[in-house]
């Protein structure tokens, strides 16, 4: 009985040291215990999780400031369509993201004191030469000292007043888009035509058929996207720094990590409620396309005291921003030691690191770093947990 159990215990322990000898995922990253001071994974596992060494590249850092904003368009090239007088839609076809064509007809609205205007108009327009007539002559009859100057006052009166409504109806219609002079008693309408200012793409639209539309009412947007530009907003310890002419680089980070390059045009003189100051930016013409009105813009602001702050700035060791592993206030690399068809280890240094731009990070000290080693710029966060 004591042999038989024996037995199994030794089955049993041999079960468990064979298993310990089996190798692991090689998607499951395990430390293979070397060397103090050195990480080993296996080519497998170094495979499997798709990673990659590179060398350090030089590049040139100029100063930048980091600075947020958005995509605009100048105020003219901005228009908003509303009701000067309230009305029912009764016809509307245009959808956003519709393009529309300067004079192009957006909307069209009735409503029945269109009608009570113009008619108010053609009957001040038809009484006018009679008043005229009859001022004229009681101030002959003034002069002439044959009637009173209570007459001759009233006529004038009488005369200017109409005047001066046959001129406001005038305007009135002129807004609504009816021409006072092509009036005629059977020619009256109770619709108007609201035609679109500026060419362009329409951004909004908050109307429907049949809705009624009351006066100073904003029916729909339009926007001429031939001039976007940049709107950034620039804190005050960092506007000094700013200049018109210096590059700008930006990115739309919730779209692509495309960088896009631009001008500062303009420096704003105030400093807003959030204490920053707006400084407008001009866009290189091919990037004009692929950009919306409104997208937000994270950018740098090259600060640089020189014409070409690029040229005039030191060069520096740069890894991409993934090489480079952040713990509390440390900054870590993986500098490959060896590699093999079977392992690769790799050497935890700590370095400093500077700015960041076009997604590559300073290292303003990399130790004894050369420009032959080979860094893990792939994954070293996935082996930033293992103690070498």
């Amino acid at each position: 009985m004591r042999s038989n159990t024996l037995i199994s215990t030794l089955l049993i322990v041999s079960l468990a040291l064979s298993c310990k000898e089996q190798p692991s995922d090689a998607g499951n990253l395990q430390q293979n215990k070397g060397d103090t001071g050195i990480i080993t994974l296996s080519r497998q596992q170094f495979e499997a999780n798709d990673m990659a060494v590179s060398t350090p590249a030089e590049m040139r850092f100029p100063e930048a400031i980091r600075v947020s904003g958005m995509i605009d368009v100048p105020p003219e090239n901005r228009v908003v369509i509303s009701a000067v007088y309230g009305g029912f839609v009764k016809k509307t076809s245009l959808l956003v993201g519709d393009k529309v064509q300067k004079g192009q007809v957006v909307a069209v609205l009735e409503n029945p004191e269109f009608l009570t205007l113009q008619q108010e108009y053609m009957e001040v327009r038809e009484t006018l030469p009679y008043l005229k007539s009859e001022f004229e002559r009681q101030q002959t009859l003034f002069e002439e000292q044959i009637s009173s100057e209570k007459g001759f006052l009233q006529a004038q009166s009488a005369y200017r007043s109409a005047s001066a409504r046959k001129s406001g109806l005038e305007k009135q219609l002129s807004l609504l888009g009816i021409r006072p002079d092509e009036l005629e008693p059977d020619a009256l309408r109770s619709e108007i035509a609201l035609y679109a200012p500026i060419s362009g793409k329409v951004t909004q639209v908050n109307i429907s058929m049949g809705s009624y539309v009351s006066r100073a009412s904003e029916m729909l947007e339009i926007i001429n996207p031939e001039h976007l530009h940049l709107e950034l907003s620039v804190f005050e310890q960092d506007i000094g720094k700013v200049r018109e002419g210096q590059p700008i680089r930006f990115r739309i980070p919730e779209v692509s990590e495309t960088q896009y390059e631009g001008t500062v045009y303009l420096v704003g003189s105030s400093i807003d409620a959030n204490r920053t100051v707006q400084v407008h930016g001009h866009l290189n013409e091919e990037h004009k396309t692929t950009l919306l009105v409104g997208m937000f813009v994270q950018a740098e602001i090259l600060v640089g005291t020189d014409q070409n702050p690029e040229e005039s700035s030191p060069l520096f060791f740069a890894l991409p921003e993934e090489a480079i592993v952040a713990q509390d206030e440390d900054r870590y690399i993986f500098v490959q030691e060896e590699a093999s068809d079977a392992d690769l280890r790799f050497r935890k240094v700590m370095v400093k690191t500077g700015p960041t731009t076009r997604g590559q990070t300073a290292l303003t000290d990399a130790g004894n770093l050369s420009s032959t080693d080979l860094v893990l710029v792939k994954g070293a966060f996935l082996i930033s947990g293992m103690e070498p």
